[in-house]
This record gives C-alpha cells, structure tokens and sequence, in this order.
C-alpha cells in the first residue's frame, strides 16, 4: 500500500522559468540513469527478496519508494522551470511570442530548433514533465536491471547510482539559478548515499564474491593477457595480488604463444594460487546448498500468503 503524502521530501525551488534547462532535466527523470528507473529496478528487484531475505526487501522497497519521491521532485523542479508555457501555448489565436522562451527572431529560430531535436517536449505536451530523455527518446523497460541474484542486483545497484550520480554532477554546471542547484545537490548526495546502503548490504551476505554461485575455475582466474603491442602498462591488475581471491596475477606476456602450447590452454595447469579443482567443487556444493536453504527454507509450499509478518514466518519455519 501505497500512501501519498503531498509534501515532498525536499524543497524544490526555482528562482525564474528556464525552459531549455528543463528540457535537460529530462535525463534526471526518464533518461537510462534517471529516477524512474531507479525507483522501478530497486521495486521489481525486491520481489526475490520477500522471503529469504526480508531485510533486504524490507531496504530496497524503502529506497524504491524513496526514488518514487525523487522522480516527484524532478517533475516538480521541471514543471516550474517551464513556467507559464503550457498557458502561453494554449492562446493559438494570438501570435504569441512566448515571453518568457522568445525575444526577437533569433530566440524564436531557436526555440524552432529545440522542436525539431525533441518534438513532443515542446511541441506535443509543453509544459509537462515527459518520461523521455533530453532527447526525445523515451524511457525502456530494458533499463532495469534484476536478476533474482541478489550479490548481482546490488552491485547493479551500486554501479547505478555512480551513474546517476554523475549525472547530476553533469547538471548542476550547466544552471545559473541557485535554488535550483540546490536541488540537484540534494539529489546527487542521495545517490552517494543509497551506493553505501547497498554496499553495506553485499558485505552482509557472505562469501558473496564470484556474484552467485559457482566459482571460477582455478587454472585461468588470475592470467592478465597482454594482448596489445607497445607502452605494455603494469599496475595491481595484472601483477601483485588480485584483490578478491588474492591470487598471484599471471602475466601472459606472448598471448599466442601460451595458447600453443597449452592445445588453448586445455592444458594449462594453476599457477600462483592454492585454489584447485577439488577446492573448487567442494565449494561450489557447499555455496549451492546454502543458498537453495535459504529460499527454500523460508518458501512456503501452501497456504502462502505475501503480508504475514515475520514472527509468523519464524513459527513456520519451526
């Protein structure tokens, strides 16, 4: 249940009409690193959540809702920043110059131009926040990112929030009005925010490195392929130690060479890690049955219902 509170959670300001700026705010709230796809990935990765880990539910339905809010301030921020538009639009008797977009020939050729890069912003629905990018295109579900695997989900989500948080670092140069900097300031903060919720998360669930399940196969974890000529660059990637699986970095420095002799590779036996095949087995059987517990466990067979409380799913765990 939904419950909408007419407040919003920070308040946008806005000091005069920008028309041309809110067009760019588009990218904020129906771009591929906008609100709404935030909002929707975080809700529809939830749903996997609900019984095995109703913590993480419990999370990413708080900040899902909380990205909803966000959307709200961005439709908000783009509704004031087009100012009196839609009103100016609507008297189509009157050769109306647009005060507040137009002065002179120069300004209207230009806001010509703006119709012809994005058409149903200025032309087909002025005044009004549109689920489109800057550029017209409009918002896709292939934006969202959920895989019921939830050490993928989060690190999407964390990789997610870098995104959207250089979005609006992007933004707030291309603005003079300082109210309105001062929501893009809150909106890039709370990216930075939500990117440590969900990596404290990951940290919660242990091992959580390779994401899922099966892990990597010791003989060609840690080979760093030279596979260019010239200015052959060194640094932790690909000598030292690899720092998830601290294994020795293998530098193949003849790429083509190594494949030969090993019938690609086949042949290759591990190097510079104490990994090995049986290791990796073992592994694979232990990870497998602790993570089908987990859902299995806390998956009712019958009489399921979706609002119990989690003192009634303890009892019938018993």
């Amino acid at each position: 249940m939904f419950y909408h509170v007419k407040d919003l959670q920070f308040n946008a300001r806005v000091s005069q009409p920008d028309p041309r700026f809110a067009r760019v705010m588009l990218e904020a709230f129906g771009g591929a690193n906008g609100e709404l796809k935030s909002a929707l990935q975080y809700f529809v990765q939830a749903f996997s959540c609900h019984n095995p880990y109703p913590d993480k539910y419990d999370m990413l339905m708080d900040i899902a809702t909380e990205e909803f809010s966000h959307l709200e301030i961005v439709g908000a921020t783009i509704q004031m920043l087009l100012g009196p538009i839609n009103g100016e639009m609507k008297d189509v008797v009157k050769d109306s110059p647009l005060h507040m977009m137009m002065s002179g020939k120069a300004a209207k050729e230009d806001l010509i131009h703006q119709a012809f890069t994005n058409p149903h912003f200025l032309v087909c629905t002025p005044g009004s926040p549109m689920l489109t990018d800057s550029n017209g295109n409009p918002w896709c579900a292939t934006y969202i990112s959920a895989n019921a695997e939830l050490t993928v989900d989060l690190r999407s989500n964390m990789a997610g929030e870098a995104r959207a948080k250089i979005s609006y670092e992007n933004l707030i140069p291309l603005t003079d009005d300082p109210l309105v900097k001062e929501t893009l300031v809150f909106l890039m903060t709370r990216e930075v925010t939500h990117f440590q919720q969900f990596e404290a998360a990951l940290e919660t669930i242990q091992p959580n490195f390779p994401p899922g399940v099966f892990q990597t196969s010791p003989k060609y974890s840690n080979l760093y392929f030279n596979m260019s000529k010239g200015n052959d660059a060194r640094g932790p990637w690909n000598e030292g130690e690899s720092t998830r699986l601290k294994e020795e970095w293998q530098y193949i420095e003849n790429p083509l060479e190594e494949v030969r002799k090993t019938d690609g590779l086949l042949n290759r036996e591990p190097e510079g890690t104490p990994r090995t095949e049986k290791d990796v087995r073992q592994m694979d059987e232990e990870l497998a049955m602790l993570r089908s517990s987990e859902v299995l466990s806390a998956t009712p067979k019958e009489n399921m219902s979706w609002c119990c409380t989690c003192q009634e799913k303890k009892e019938d765990r018993k």
